[in-house]
């Protein structure tokens, strides 16, 4: 019915550019970011004794191609604020757990940016399957089977002691049913989850 109306409210000619028209999204955008002229003009007009301050394109390297092709391997970029985990490692396939769900990740992916909830990510190579336990962040899938994993905080699921993750929910379940203030119940709620979500990473 609205396909019905929006033909008899439209143009037929102008329906038929739109279906044929061609939509472009940022990784069609050339490799090489150009520098932005619009604010470089603006300053000199404003200030022209003063070179003006590069913009965050002047900081962006070259982007790689998306391939013809779906490739083999997905390249993955793990990274936490203290150091990288994984860099340009070629994997067949990630599972990470973001808010709406696990998903599993691989070549060819569909560009998607998710955001992460406590959980495991599992790093799938062939046989192998290293899992770590991430707190919370996000992954950035790009359409030329690249993903970049930015985590608060991740541990290999192995090195988790069970005897501290139970300690730990025992305590903040607690402070839950004790808590008298929104801020202390947020709080204790936080620590449940995150406990609550390392409980089933050791479980499942």
């Amino acid at each position: 019915m609205f396909r019905q109306a929006a033909t008899r409210l439209v143009p037929r000619s102008t329906l038929a550019a739109r279906s044929t028209a061609v939509r472009t999204f940022s990784t069609d955008l050339p490799a090489t970011p150009a520098t932005d002229e619009k604010f470089v003009e603006a300053w000199r007009k404003v200030i022209p004794n003063i070179d003006p301050p590069k913009t965050p394109m002047a900081f962006m390297g070259p982007r790689p191609p998306t391939p013809s092709s779906i490739p083999s391997k997905l390249t993955v970029n793990f990274v936490l604020p203290y150091a990288p985990e994984l860099s340009n490692k070629e994997v067949d396939m990630v599972i990470i757990p973001a808010t709406t769900g696990q998903m599993g990740v691989l070549p060819g992916h569909v560009a998607t940016i998710a955001e992460l909830k406590p959980g495991v990510m599992s790093v799938h190579e062939g046989n192998d399957v290293t899992k770590y336990f991430v707190s919370s962040g996000f992954a950035f899938i790009h359409a030329n089977s690249f993903a970049d994993i930015i985590a608060v905080e991740a541990v290999p699921v192995d090195r988790i002691d069970p005897a501290l993750v139970q300690k730990g929910l025992a305590e903040f379940t607690q402070k839950l049913s004790s808590a008298s203030t929104d801020l202390e119940k947020a709080e204790a709620q936080i620590g449940v989850d995150v406990h609550s979500a390392l409980n089933s990473a050791l479980t499942g």
